[in-house]
């Protein structure tokens, strides 16, 4: 019976072997296929024919090959590895690593979403003769063994904001996180509480979540890794990978398919390559702290020295996170950095962390990310005026401190005396002046001409227009559209439905504003428009302006792209950052301009939306993020793109906590990672009429869940309906909108709350 077992899992071996390297050819694999086929021949034959010394050659063959087909592998078989129904899963992980658990939240598919799983589970540990358990919550993706109702590992938005509940429930019983990362991508379902509004909540909150947090990567794609991916310090399996957006969806949008096509295998495999997404790369890069050597051919169920080993590095991690803010260190934090990773269980080290020490933790944890993908931008900016940047950031910085903080506070503290004393004041004065006023008012009224000749009727019933102008201001624009050159006409897309008239172009495009005067429709219309028209541009300073989007992946043909789309946009990168005034309100703007690689997001863009964020601080100013367009993060430069999600949202978190305000304006089509980051973190969010606003496209939604999706799924009103955004604005009202928010949000200094 054992030699049948034995043969059966030799078998399963040989499947798992065929199935990562699928077609390719080898001579490993070759041999491993005729040895094995003769043995599984011979024992159908005749059974009891393999002897067990045939078996342990058999299967000392099969160690040898694998250990020399580990180091053939290419990007896309690691690929194949993460995703295999033989690959560890978290339950695994829960039954091997930790000494005891309990799921909670649900178990197995009855659950709000079984593809995220959450536990409390803990370590024992001897110290001296006392055995301590440090309790720790797991949370993680379960994909399972090929389970359906696991969906794969893509967690939907409830499951996201299942983990998020649980991190805070961590948070209060001051334990660290473990997160483990199984995911191909979140599932793409934009119905309450979203996919993107959840991811962008997730990071928002881990941010500054005040527990130690360590994750474990194999297969992270995207937005739905960085939902629980955001942490003190990040490990990655050898054999897993961590990038902006799987193989197949990059070769379909360098392929440029439509239309339900498929990339060639050929294709696919060189994107994956491209990509830079292997365990090696991202430490290279500086995207993970450390790559957890697996097993040859990745780690399966039966690798327990794997487990014991995983378990050594979570115990190590979580030690160096915590002696790292501890106050007194002594000397167990020495020991901690200088040991090895088989030490780590022989040292032991509370878990539980002082209010100060949380303080510093956060701190560390986001200049960690503050400190990422330096090398995947292009500053051009010299010397001379970097130290002048410098200089004024300090004076900045000085004045706001003396302004704001030193000056202001006790400022305030006098205007709320004052303010208490008059209104004390008034109280007094309105009691004792008003029956007089009332007795003035009687005789006025009743004299021959009324009060001041006016007849009391017509003066409630008369309009409120000044006496010398209309009512309506005019329509002249400081910038209108090229387009509006045109000598043609045009008609609205609801021309049906509202009968509406053909529209001149020059009048649609010029005094119209891109807005159909029947029904509303909105046209779209250049950021141009939005700079001039809105934000003053013309009178702004912008700066930053030599922070340049480059090739750090060095992708095929990438070159020519960004340089095309610098020549004919006159920009650097897709992110314009300056300072304007709106109606005498100073404040800080970062514009993403759909012109520019549809607006996508890298490395350039993400510090450029950095720096703004802390210049707002620095000069206690509101903060705008315009969005003209995003197609989301853009691929090409992998993980040096999709790190920009939990960097921004960290500094946009650190602008808020200071008490900044943070408002964001979408128009035309907004997609993808920055909706999930640090656009959807805002807690005051607005679309321009007719926008389009979601976590996937229509097409990308499709393909991935295999359901239709409905028309007009993600215009603005939709999302207004499900809560993504907060109010729709006419592209006309735009400025008086704005203007009204800023006072209306901001207050009177329009910077602390």
């Amino acid at each position: 019976m054992d030699l049948e077992r034995r043969l059966r899992d030799l078998k399963d071996r040989m499947t798992y072997i065929r199935d990562i390297f699928g077609t390719r050819e080898d001579d490993s694999i070759r041999l491993l296929e005729a040895r094995l086929g003769e043995a599984l021949e011979r024992e159908a034959r005749t059974p009891g024919s393999v002897s067990a010394e045939e078996l342990a050659r058999l299967d000392d063959l099969f160690s040898f090959s694998e250990r020399k087909l580990d180091t053939m592998l290419t990007p896309m078989d690691r690929v194949r590895i993460v995703r295999h129904p033989q690959r560890i899963c978290l339950k695994d992980i829960l039954e091997n690593v930790y000494d005891n658990y309990t799921e909670i939240g649900g178990r197995g598919e009855f659950n709000i979403d079984p593809s995220m799983c959450i536990a409390r589970a803990y370590f024992s540990r001897r110290v001296g003769e006392k055995v301590v358990r440090q309790m720790i919550m797991v949370i993680g993706h379960e994909k399972g063994h090929g389970e359906a109702y696991r969906n794969g590992g893509s967690a939907k938005p409830w499951g996201n904001a299942k983990a998020l509940h649980y991190m805070k429930v961590a948070e209060t019983e001051n334990i660290p996180v473990h997160t483990f990362i199984f995911t191909p991508g979140a599932y793409p379902v934009e119905d309450w509480p979203g996919a993107a509004q959840q991811i962008a909540r997730n990071l928002y909150e881990m941010a500054a979540l005040r527990v130690p947090v360590i994750s474990v990567c194999s297969e992270g794609g995207s937005g739905g890794a960085e939902a629980i991916g955001l942490a003190d310090r990040r490990i990655m399996l050898s054999h897993g990978y961590y990038s902006v957006i799987s193989p197949e969806g990059a070769a379909a949008i360098e392929g440029g398919l439509r239309g339900g096509e498929r990339a060639t295998p050929e294709l696919i495999a060189r994107c994956a390559t491209r990509l830079r997404i292997t365990a090696d790369d991202n430490l290279q890069n500086g995207y993970v702290d450390r790559v957890l050597r697996e097993p040859p051919l990745g780690a399966r169920p039966h690798h327990y020295e794997f487990f014991r080993e995983l378990r050594r590095e979570l115990i190590q991690a979580t030690n160096e996170a915590v002696s790292e803010v501890k106050s007194m260190k002594l000397f167990r934090a020495m020991a901690v950095r200088a040991s090895r990773t088989d030490e780590a269980e022989s040292i032991f080290m509370r878990w539980n962390l002082s209010p100060s020490a949380l303080n510093r933790l956060v701190e560390l944890r986001q200049r960690k990310y503050r400190a990422m993908s330096r090398h995947a931008r292009l500053d051009g900016t010299g010397l001379f005026s970097r130290a002048a940047a410098g200089a004024r950031g300090t004076v900045d910085a000085v004045h706001s401190y003396l302004r704001y903080d030193l000056l202001g506070r006790q400022k305030k503290r006098l205007d709320a005396m004052f303010e208490e004393l008059g209104a004390e004041a008034h109280l007094v004065r309105h009691k004792l002046l008003m029956p007089l006023k009332r007795s003035m008012d009687k005789v006025l009224v009743s004299g021959p001409e009324g009060r001041r000749g006016v007849d009391p009727h017509e003066e409630l019933t008369r309009l409120s227009c000044p006496e010398d102008g209309a009512c309506l201001s005019g329509s002249q624009w400081a910038w209108i559209s090229p387009r509006s050159q045109e000598d043609r006409t045009v008609s609205c897309p609801n021309v049906r439905t509202h009968h509406c008239p053909d529209l001149w172009v020059p009048d649609l495009l010029g005094d119209f504003a891109g807005v159909c005067p029947n029904c509303g429709h909105h046209f779209p219309m250049e950021y141009r428009w939005y700079l001039e028209n809105v934000f003053n541009y013309r009178e702004s300073r912008e700066f930053n302006r030599d922070l340049e989007s480059i090739n750090p992946l060095n992708y095929e043909q990438f070159d020519l792209k960004l340089d095309k789309a610098k020549e004919a946009t006159g920009l650097k990168s897709a992110c314009l950052t300056f300072e304007t005034t709106i109606e005498s309100v100073e404040a800080v703007v970062a514009v993403l301009c759909a012109p520019f690689r549809g607006g996508s997001v890298g490395a350039a863009e993400g510090e450029k939306f950095i720096r703004a964020a802390e210049r707002a601080g620095r000069k206690r100013q509101p903060f705008i993020a315009y969005v003209h367009g995003t197609a989301g993060i853009r691929i090409q430069e992998g993980v040096n793109g999709v790190i920009q999600m939990p960097r921004c949202t960290i500094a946009v978190r650190r602008y808020i906590d200071a008490g900044g305000l943070y408002l964001v304006l979408y128009d035309t089509n907004s997609y993808a990672g920055p909706v999930a980051s640090f656009l959807g973190c805002s807690p005051y969010q607005f679309a321009v009429r007719s926008s389009n606003i979601g976590f996937a496209g229509p097409g990308v939604i499709a393909e991935t869940t295999g359901l239709p999706v409905p028309p007009n799924y993600h215009r603005a009103d939709h999302a207004l309906s499900r809560g993504h955004i907060h109010g729709i604005w006419d592209r006309r009202e735009a400025k008086k909108n704005l203007h009204q928010a800023l006072l209306t949000m901001g207050g009177r200094n329009l910077y602390y709350r």
